[in-house]
């Protein structure tokens, strides 16, 4: 979990600084120093805004306007550090005359008596609790975001194609194994396609627009499970209410872990593939020839004179 949220946060720390260099030692200058592999090293008459290593000490003599952070490698200062010092994985050592104006987290730290800290002194487990709340919420606004969208659109499709959602109805309940396999063959086959049709070189765009439409292909198969699901249960009625209620009990039993997850995966298996043998239905249903109708012949009977 700690090496996760070390990455984690570390590449949020590097795609936060446009000016960053991108190489194995930096040297510094007035800007934001970051260090992929390598010591970062701050002289006493150099400042610069930032400091940020993954894997290499951090010595600063100078001054750094704003933060440091290092993930895996000793840090030592001397300097001024205008706003907070992290460290990961290393020994924090913080030297007579030193000053840091924000708050420090490291686990292990060294504080010289005559340092200055304004800020408080923690441990850098309090990012694992703010990333783990962080994470929750994330979570709900995504299950929030995807329930929203399957509802309007689930409202859309009964709208615009009532009778097609009556046929796809009956494609589910007369060909369950179609249904499955058909589902399951672009579930699992519509993403495959597009990787090896980008892996051709000459079919990225094809790809490309393959796995583009993924989103929407799926949300579609969703909402045509959600369907299934709710007219199972009210048989009769209003649409609405039985997608409603299909809908609602995929969304509740979607806030349960692994079990969520494979009741989304069945829906959306199910509905593309009752989906698919609607069409097949559709195409090949004859079509009932207009009957022309024809003129009664007459007979003739011959008049005697």
């Amino acid at each position: 979990m700690r090496r996760f949220l070390m990455v984690l946060l570390g590449s949020l720390v590097f795609l936060s600084f446009p000016g960053a260099a991108h190489a194995a030692t930096v040297q510094p200058r007035d800007d934001s120093l970051v260090v992929l592999s390598g010591d970062a090293y701050v002289a006493a008459r150099d400042t610069v805004n930032s400091v940020v290593v993954f894997n290499g000490g951090v010595l600063v003599d100078g001054r750094v306007r704003d933060t440091v952070v290092a993930f895996s490698g000793p840090v030592t200062i001397s300097g001024d550090v205008g706003g907070n010092v992290v460290v990961f994985d290393g020994l924090l050592t913080v030297q007579d005359g030193a000053h840091i104006g924000g708050d420090v987290f490291a686990d292990r730290r060294v504080i010289a008596p005559g340092a200055a800290i304004d800020g408080s002194l923690s441990s850098t487990q309090h990012f694992a609790v703010a990333a783990g709340w962080a994470s929750v919420v994330f979570g709900i606004a995504v299950w929030l975001a995807i329930a929203v969208s399957i509802l309007i659109l689930g409202l859309l499709l009964l709208w615009f194609a009532p009778r097609a959602a009556e046929s796809v109805l009956v494609a589910g309940k007369t060909a369950v194994g179609p249904s499955i396999g058909w589902g399951a063959a672009v579930v699992f086959g519509l993403p495959l396609l597009g990787v090896i049709a980008i892996a051709t070189v000459i079919g990225i765009p094809f790809g490309v627009g393959i796995l583009l439409a993924l989103a929407l292909i799926f949300a579609i198969g969703q909402t045509t499970g959600a369907w299934f699901l709710g007219r199972s249960i009210i048989k009769t009625g209003s649409r609405v209410g039985a997608f409603a209620l299909g809908w609602g009990i995929l969304m509740l039993v979607g806030v349960i872990p692994a079990i969520g997850t494979l009741a989304w995966l069945a829906a959306t298996i199910y509905g593309l593939g009752m989906i698919c043998v609607a069409a097949f239905r559709a195409r090949r249903s004859p079509t009932k020839a207009a009957q022309v109708p024809t003129m009664p012949t007459q007979t003739q009977t011959p008049v005697s004179v």
